[in-house]
């Protein structure tokens, strides 16, 4: 097990006394998840993942990759506090304690897109349809643009203009203003990772 791996693994663990100990209908009551007996059901980017006392289950009925489970569990843990929902987007730079990861989110993130995606719009499209992209309410100047639900009151945005005779591509992924009430600074750039994965591998 890798240094990142073990680290990842213990928060994990430590995450999962903490979810035992909260109240399931008050936590399920504020976020608008669904509660079968003791387990709290949560879509994830489109698929729904069962968390219990005992660990989660993803829609295969196997345990999720670690990242997937730290973030799940931190998500209900912060739902214990009161939020105010909020219009509008922010850049992952934006949010409290951000900084130390600004570099990261901007090379695992926006970077990955674009290069991937750098002269074929198209296949940019295709991915973000295949994981339930939604065309934003907004209008943005850019060449194409695409609204995901991570979670229950949580979206991100992906903005993104191909390479032309004058600029190179470039990707840009925003989070829903006041998405860091919701998930803490590293949970935020572990999202923008897992989803950067997503379109990579579609």
């Amino acid at each position: 097990m890798t240094k990142n791996a073990a680290i990842f693994e213990k928060t994990y663990k430590n995450y999962l006394s903490q979810v035992s100990a909260l109240n399931v209908k008050s936590v399920a009551e504020k976020l608008g998840v669904q509660i079968f007996g003791s387990d709290i059901e949560i879509p994830f980017f489109n698929s729904n993942y069962r968390v219990s006392v005992d660990g989660i289950t993803g829609p295969t009925g196997k345990e999720p990759v670690i990242e997937v489970c730290v973030v799940l569990c931190r998500y209900l843990i912060m739902a214990s506090e009161d939020k105010k929902d909020e219009m509008g987007w922010d850049a992952f730079r934006d949010f409290k304690n951000a900084g130390p990861l600004n570099v990261y989110f901007a090379k695992e993130v926006e970077r990955l897109i674009t290069n991937r995606f750098s002269g074929n719009i198209k296949a940019l499209e295709e991915a973000c349809g295949r994981l339930g992209g939604s065309t934003p309410d907004a209008v943005f100047p850019y060449d194409f643009s695409m609204q995901f639900r991570v979670l229950p009151k949580l979206s991100i945005l992906l903005l993104f203009n191909d390479a032309d005779e004058e600029f190179s591509a470039n990707a840009s992924v925003l989070f829903q203003k006041g998405a860091d009430s919701y998930l803490d600074a590293e949970c935020l750039a572990i999202v923008g990772s897992i989803f950067a994965g997503y379109l990579l591998k579609r």
